[in-house]
């Protein structure tokens, strides 16, 4: 028998975000506006150009219409989030080009985005915090790497998926500022991916811990790179002594990964 292979739409986890009328606006953006903001490079505009079939702008979360404060100091200000959903056609729906749309799409939004990326069967969450250009007067860059992650996930329990839609809710998110509702939805996603390692999704209980979690999957994702690439080192290898030598550097390697797992 076929397996069928789930699917997730945009649509899915806006309903679980539970927006309120009063933020929505339903709105498609045409790609130029992207083309003209978010491309530094002739492959990028065709990449805009030729990947995507359309862009909608889903709500625009503000002080106004959700009843959060702005947040301004010295690095930044989050005045708005936007929720947007691409659509990407099934010729470009490659991970590499999926990966650089994002974040062609986080550069050229002012605003910090939760951005809905869909190519069919999946649906690939992300967001990235920005901040003022240091050299740049008035300028807004990414501050940081875009945190990411498709659904749905084969490495992730039904359980685990659950209690992420659930976690989603714009009513669970911090209300004190915009950037603490951000940063709140960034660290549900970190708990996912934390989930696809542990098998179980567990949201942090303070900032602190959700900054250690975020350090042990850069280290895990840091140890699962080079065990890959000593194993395959270990697979050319020809001398003996020198095999030997790669699957002990693996073996500490690997002990250290699941030293790693075990703080998130």
């Amino acid at each position: 028998m076929t397996k069928v292979e789930p699917t997730m739409g945009p649509q899915d986890i806006v309903l679980a975000l539970g927006l309120p009328d009063s933020c929505r606006v339903d709105q498609r953006v045409p790609k130029k506006l992207l083309l003209e903001n978010g491309a530094p490079t002739a492959a990028d505009k065709r990449l805009i150009n030729d990947g995507i079939e359309a862009i909608q702008w889903i709500a625009a979360l503000k002080p106004n219409t959700i009843g959060v404060s702005e947040y301004r100091d010295d690095l930044r200000e989050y005045l708005e989030i936007a929720v947007l959903a691409v659509t990407v056609r099934a010729t470009d729906a490659k991970s590499t080009n999926a990966v650089r749309l994002a974040e062609l799409v986080h550069r050229a939004v002012p605003y910090p985005v939760l951005l809905l990326l869909e190519s069919e069967p999946r649906v690939t969450l992300s967001l990235a915090h920005k901040r003022w250009a240091q050299n740049e007067a008035g300028k807004i860059v990414l501050d940081g790497s875009v945190v990411s992650i498709p659904l749905p996930d084969d490495a992730l329990s039904v359980a685990a998926l659950s209690a992420f839609m659930q976690a989603l809710a714009l009513t669970r998110q911090t209300q004190t500022t915009l950037l603490g509702l951000y940063q709140d939805w960034m660290d549900s996603v970190q708990a996912l991916l934390a989930a696809r390692l542990t098998g179980t999704f567990k949201a942090t209980d303070s900032p602190a811990q959700a900054a250690a979690r975020r350090q042990a999957l850069q280290e895990c994702e840091r140890l699962e790179l080079e065990a890959t690439r000593l194993r395959t080192q270990a697979a050319k290898e020809k001398q003996l002594a020198r095999q030997v030598d790669l699957n002990l550097a693996l073996k500490r390697v690997q002990a250290q990964l699941a030293a790693a797992r075990q703080q998130l």
